[in-house]
């Protein structure tokens, strides 16, 4: 068997409107273009054995033990290469599933069309499905863990950050659309004319000057400060001798972190002795030569996200160990 083509869609397509998200591979059989699953001796007893998890698909049966009892009773391999991709992303911890199987023109070729949420992910899972069918076939043994471990990963580095998640989440929940349309959470709602992107808690309306001040740690700092709002004391330094000034006058615990930075990078907190402070900054100055040192204030993070001067979402941020 091999991929003969692999597409991406993105949106409502030829193959589905109500599902916008799929992997169409073009799947040439090969030598087993004449061959059905229940052909293949001890073919649905292995997949059993490697994926038990799959008896809750139905398939056309519409029952629990559906795809098995296909498997059993003689279906296509690519029928069988669409389940398991779909079953793949499922155990990663990314729920897919929508499939369909088509003849193609080509003697022996098979549209296999499956849903996905990451599309790294479901590329990937396309050509696992693939190397465990094979592996199925010839009754190889197969580690699964790896390609469940990797899928995984896929899903961790593509996930959503709780602001993000938030918007897609209630764009999802008016049956408004959503694309990835890059690692970095550039997301593209609806389609067309209508369409909107967004990146964490910008949009396409957000303007540049409040981009600016958003991103001058000590610029934002200043206007909460005006308006009444309680921020921690601290400065800005370029060097040692800089921070030594900036300890003897704030003390310590401290904070440091690259005025300009994001996503926590290059930040150090709980400072409580000049070795760490030395770290601290060159730990930030990775990310920003300007560095921001504050007083430390212990208290819980939350992360609030409000739309056209509406709170709608709160998000309380923990560490996943220890204080620093």
């Amino acid at each position: 068997m091999k991929i003969t083509d692999l597409r991406i869609m993105r949106g409502p397509n030829f193959w589905s409107v109500e599902h916008p998200k799929i992997i169409v591979l073009k799947l040439d059989l090969e030598e087993l273009a004449d061959t059905l699953t229940h052909e293949v001796p001890g073919f649905a007893t292995r997949l059993k054995r490697l994926l038990p998890e799959m008896y809750a698909h139905r398939a056309a049966a519409g029952v629990e033990g559906g795809f098995f009892r296909s498997v059993e009773e003689g279906t296509t391999f690519a029928h069988v290469v669409q389940h398991i991709a779909l079953e793949l992303q499922t155990q990663a911890g990314m729920e897919s599933g929508y499939g369909r199987c088509y003849m193609a023109h080509e003697q022996g070729t098979h549209f296999v069309i499956f849903s996905y949420q990451e599309e790294r992910a479901g590329e990937y899972a396309a050509h696992a499905a693939l190397r465990i069918t094979e592996a199925l076939i010839n009754g190889e043994k197969y580690k699964l863990d790896e390609d469940i471990d990797r899928l995984h990963q896929i899903r961790e580095d593509e996930y959503f950050g709780p602001s993000t998640y938030s918007i897609v989440s209630e764009a999802q929940s008016r049956n408004i659309p959503y694309i990835r349309l890059n690692r970095h959470s550039l997301i593209q709602l609806g389609y067309g004319v209508n369409q909107k992107r967004i990146q964490a808690t910008m949009t396409c309306g957000t303007a540049c000057f409040a981009v600016e001040i958003a991103g001058d740690k000590n610029a934002t700092k200043e206007l909460l400060d005006e308006a009444g709002i309680p921020v921690p004391n601290g400065t800005t330094v370029y060097d040692q001798e800089e921070l030594k000034r900036a300890v003897d006058r704030l003390g310590y615990p401290l904070v440091l972190k690259p005025l300009d930075g994001n996503h926590g990078k290059g930040a150090t907190i709980n400072i409580t002795n000049w070795k760490d402070a030395l770290k601290g900054l060159a730990a930030a100055q990775k990310y920003s030569e300007a560095v921001l040192v504050e007083r430390y204030i212990q208290g819980f993070d939350f992360r609030l996200l409000v739309i056209n001067k509406k709170f709608v979402a709160a998000a309380k941020r923990t560490l996943c160990h220890g204080h620093r």
